[in-house]
């Protein structure tokens, strides 16, 4: 596996936005004590056809002004026109955001057709930097177990290659347990000619019926072993915890000790499991 050596692993945590006042304040709390930790930056998800557009560019927007850690917020092409993207990225530039996710997005439920000016994330990669040169560092998602939704192995990694083509920075890898399956990716897209650094996202294990759920939708292959010790536990949900805990320590420690340049943990607003994971792979504060 060939990644990049020549630069400082990068940490850094997902949030999506809360709903409410009280999930707000679980997330303000949740991100003092990851942003304690000394990532790189949080990025802000960016709901199914737009439908959190608002909250995330206020969650955006308040990390910004915390000024503890710098915010990347997911931009999505679906059911947006060129104008309205405009809008959005001007507005982030103006608050002084210089790094985003641009991704296809997924569809909102019961979308019949329409998907805005864009198809593609290539194309959104390609309009953000014809409009903004390169102000804006630029992450695109990768599939080391290939998008649910390809026409096949080979075209999605064509399509991962057209994106950093267009102007991609590095990459954030869907989340996997299997690090064959991320250093055949990596391996795969080397030889088509990919240089830029492609961070495996970490989940924490802490609930199993919804990892099993959220594994199903997105393509995420959970190991057999896995799936069978989690069922296991049923309702034990400290034993699930701490099971999940050894399983994604031990993942990221062998990305590390074979070259990742980073890790992307998907906190889902919470402090504690990703926190625990840094802690076992003895990071430290600022890592």
């Amino acid at each position: 596996m060939n990644q990049p050596t020549n630069t400082a692993p990068v940490f850094s945590f997902e949030f999506f936005p809360p709903k409410n006042a009280e999930g707000a304040e679980r997330l303000r709390k949740a991100r003092a004590r990851l942003a304690a930790l000394g990532p790189e930056y949080f990025s802000v998800t960016f709901g199914a056809g737009g439908s959190t557009r608002d909250r995330t560019l206020e969650t955006v927007l308040e990390i910004q002004r915390e000024g503890l850690v710098d915010a990347a917020p997911h931009i999505s092409c679906i059911s947006a026109s060129r104008a309205e993207l405009m809008d959005l990225l001007q507005t982030y530039r103006d608050h002084g955001v210089r790094r985003l996710v641009a991704l296809r997005g997924d569809l909102p439920s019961g979308a019949g057709g329409g998907t805005g000016e864009f198809r593609y994330a290539v194309e959104l990669v390609r309009f953000i930097r014809e409009a903004f040169g390169d102000h804006f560092r630029i992450e695109v998602a990768a599939y080391p177990e290939f998008h649910p939704q390809a026409a096949n192995a080979e075209k999605d990694l064509e399509h991962f290659c057209q994106k950093v083509a267009a102007g991609a920075d590095s990459a954030i890898t869907q989340y996997f347990y299997n690090p064959d399956a991320y250093a055949f990716f990596i391996d795969r897209v080397r030889a088509m000619g990919v240089d830029i650094p492609i961070i495996p996202g970490i989940m924490p294990i802490t609930n199993y019926t919804q990892l099993a759920r959220f594994s199903d939708a997105c393509g995420a292959e959970i190991p057999r072993y896995v799936r069978k010790r989690l069922q296991a536990y049923g309702d034990d949900t400290a034993s699930i915890r701490a099971f999940g805990t050894e399983v994604v320590t031990r993942l990221c420690q062998q990305l590390l000790d074979d070259g990742a340049p980073g890790l992307h943990f998907y906190s889902m607003n919470q402090a504690l499991p990703s926190e625990a994971v840094w802690n076992n792979l003895n990071l430290g504060p600022g890592h």
